[in-house]
Formats: C-alpha cells, structure tokens, sequence
C-alpha cells in the first residue's frame, strides 16, 4: 500500500481523500522546527523580585549512559540554535528522568530561579469549560506541536537568568525552555493570541493541544484548513505523529470525547485499578490526585473519598484501617462503573438534585433528551461548618443556593428542573464556591 493509500485508509475510506489533499496543502507546518523567531507578538519575560540574587549550586552526578545523552542533545540544541555558550552569574543544574519508553528526557532544575521570579496572573482554562464546549460537535481533529515551548522566543535581555550548567558547559537559552514557572501561561497567551477569533467557535487551545471541533464534515475541513493557515502564517509547527483528524471520537485533556458525551480514558481508570494499598500520606495525594480529576463522574464523590482525605492532615497518625480501605476499594469501583456524561446544551430542559450531608453538599446536573433524563455531571463540595448547619436536616434548604445559582434561568413546573441558559453552570460554580472553607 501507497503512503497516499495508507494515509487515506487512516483519514477514514468515506472523507480519507479530502483529508489527504487538505493536509498536502500545508506540508509545511509538519515539518521540524529549528532557529528562532524573533518577531512574534508574544516572548518570554523573566522578571526577577526586587533585590534576587544568583543562587548556588553545584551540578548534579550522572552515569555513563546519562553523559552520552547530554552531550548528544546539548550538540542538537546548538545546532538548532535553541541554546548558546553563557558566562551568566546564573546556572541551574540539569537531570535526567526515565520516560515511559525507558528513554531519558533532560531536565533542568529551575526552582531556585522560579522562587525568586515575579509570577504571571495569566489564566490556563479550566479544562472541564473546556469539554463543555464540545456540545454538539461530531468531528474533532487536534494539533499537537512539536517542542511547542521552544518555538517561542526569551526575550534577548533575559537569556542570561535561564542559563544552566553541565559537566560539558555553560549554556543559555534563546528559546522557552521547560521548567519555567511562567513558561505554561506565557504558552497559553501565545497560542490564544494567535487563535483568538475562533476560540469557542470551532477551536479550543489547551497549551500545544489545538483541538477543532465541528457538527458536520463541511465545516469541520474548512476549520481544519483555517487552523492550519493560521498554523502557517505564524510559523508554528505541529508533530504530524501525534496529530489526529477528522475523528469521531478521540482524547483529549484526560478524557474521551465522542458526539454522545464524555469519559474518563480507560487507561487512567486502570492506573487507578491497579493502585497498591495506601501505606503512607504521600501516598495518598497522588491516588486522590488522579481521582479528583474525575470526580464530575461520580456520585457522591465527596462522601466516598472523605475517609481517604482525612489521611492527609500530617499532624494526625496515619491510620489506614477498614473504614479507610472501604473508601478506597469505593473509590475504585465507582471509577470502574462510571458512565458516558452528555455534554451541557443550553437549550435542553434541565434539572439539578440536591443534597446535603455531614461531608458536604453535592448534586447531579441532568437533561432531558426528550425521551429520558441523562447526566450531565456530579458535583460535590465540603462547605463551612457553619454554611452546613444551614443545610443539614432539611435539604430544601439547598434550593436556594441553586436559584442563585440559576438565576438567569426560566423556572419549570418543578423547583429542581429549570429550562437552562448557557451561563447555568457557571453561575452554580459561582455559588458554589462562595461556601466553601476558607
């Protein structure tokens, strides 16, 4: 089979042709990129507190293998021109960690110069605004850049505080580099500054992930070839291996989304099957982590995981007795048996349930299609003791609290059911948020 054939049969038999010959139409954007581009709007500022100084350090032992790896890829940044000889004041050393696919990737060990820069206010999306975007959509592509950070340019008076040590030199970065405390902002504002007329129309930007999104075929190539101009105009490139397109189904931020709705990746719910017993606090974050990220999926979320999060206070003996491991073994198992979320439409008759309980309040979103009643997403949340007072005993008490939270919205025969506007979840969030512990 061709190339050609082959990339057809990938594209899908049915659109694979029109995909083929949209995407040879922008060869360009795929390809590696090297040097430095100077004039983009956005560059990387490194500004430093007011009275910061070098910091000390000494550079870091490595093996054999690890050396062999540093002088290769100090030798392919050079060349790209990404990193030049430095005598700064400053030095950061460098470390290797183990990929997954056992190769090493260099890393250099920035937070003493990340204590002492002045932090970017700038925003990232919450990534669950984000998947509510995906509505209606039934075709999805996305763009993966390729060393993303690094196509974005330091500015030339700040190249001297990003430079690192190694046993084969002193050298400084021209480009972003990873490890920076602002670096992922700095990121998001380039892309959103180049994307911004179709944010929330048909793309969404999530760092170097670019997804495009549409309800049907036509539209979704002719976003795909406004993204990729857009792509090529600003001279950003994208890694073809780890693009997908003209997709009905595909992941993105953790999750896999389809026309019907969303779920969690089935390999992040395995991690979390496959989790050895919690024996120590430190243990416990990462599990609890990982299963916060999916909490919108399950029930009663708050009131399952109470036990395990109580694990956490350090001035406390860690303590993992039954009722700890029933939680945990909780956990796994309504991870294991979560179902397909619909996706918020705003236009669809929507109703919340509440509750409340000694852990907290929580809630599930759901809308009718028309034929039945099917989730849009659990919530829960640990409010003041003295907020909870107010709920506890009579959980109508609650209504209130999503009226406000609903209050762009058209009531319903029923308290609990309303006819929703786009700002619905939003408002409730909003609410929401204003009883939490502080």
């Amino acid at each position: 089979m061709s190339r050609h054939d082959d990339r057809i049969f990938t594209y899908g038999l049915v659109f694979g042709p029109r995909v083929v010959r949209l995407l040879d139409e922008f060869t360009g954007i795929f390809e590696s990129p090297t040097g430095v581009m100077p004039d983009r709007p956005i560059s990387h500022e490194i500004i430093l507190e007011a009275g910061a100084v070098p910091p000390k350090g000494c550079i870091y032992r490595m093996s054999e293998e690890e050396l062999a790896v540093l002088r290769a890829q100090l030798n392919d940044l050079l060349d790209k021109g990404w990193i030049r000889p430095s005598s700064s004041p400053y030095g950061a050393p460098v470390l290797f960690v183990r990929k997954k696919n056992k190769d090493l990737r260099l890393c250099i060990d920035y937070h003493k110069l990340n204590a002492q820069t002045v932090k970017n206010a700038g925003p990232l999306p919450r990534i669950d605004d984000l998947l509510e975007r995906l509505g209606d959509a039934k075709f999805f592509s996305k763009f993966d850049l390729k060393w993303g950070y690094h196509q974005i340019s330091i500015r030339p008076q700040d190249y001297y505080t990003s430079a690192f040590k190694t046993r084969y030199g002193h050298f400084e970065w021209i480009v972003l580099p990873f490890g920076l405390t602002n670096a992922p902002m700095i990121f998001e504002a380039a892309m959103t500054n180049e994307f911004r007329a179709m944010l929330d129309r048909f793309v969404l930007i999530y760092l170097d992930d670019i997804l495009v999104y549409s309800r049907i075929l036509k539209d979704h190539l002719e976003h795909l070839r406004r993204v990729s101009e857009t792509l090529r105009h600003a001279k950003y490139k994208a890694n073809h291996d780890k693009c997908e397109f003209v997709r009905q189904e595909l992941e993105y931020l953790g999750h896999f989304a389809t026309p019907e709705g969303i779920s969690p990746l089935f390999d992040k719910i395995q991690v979390i099957q496959e989790w050895p017993e919690l024996k120590t606090v430190t243990h416990v974050c990462p599990f609890l982590g990982l299963a916060d990220y999916y909490q919108r999926f399950i029930k009663g979320y708050l009131k399952i995981a109470a036990p395990l999060s109580t694990l956490q206070c350090e001035d406390r003996p860690f303590d993992f007795d039954d009722h700890e491991r029933t939680s945990f073994l909780a956990l796994k198992a309504a991870l294991l048996s979560v179902e397909v979320l619909r996706i918020y439409d705003p236009f669809l008759l929507t109703r919340v349930t509440t509750d409340a309980s000694g852990y907290g309040i929580g809630a599930v979103l759901e809308q009718h299609d028309g034929v039945d009643w099917h989730p849009i997403e659990y919530f829960s949340k640990k409010v003041s003791v003295r907020n909870m007072m107010i709920f506890r005993g009579d959980d109508r008490k609650i209504h209130p609290l999503w009226t406000v939270f609903k209050r762009s919205a058209t009531s319903s025969p029923s308290d609990a059911t309303t006819i929703g506007q786009p700002s619905t979840r939003y408002i409730l969030c909003t609410a929401v948020a204003k009883l939490t512990v502080g």
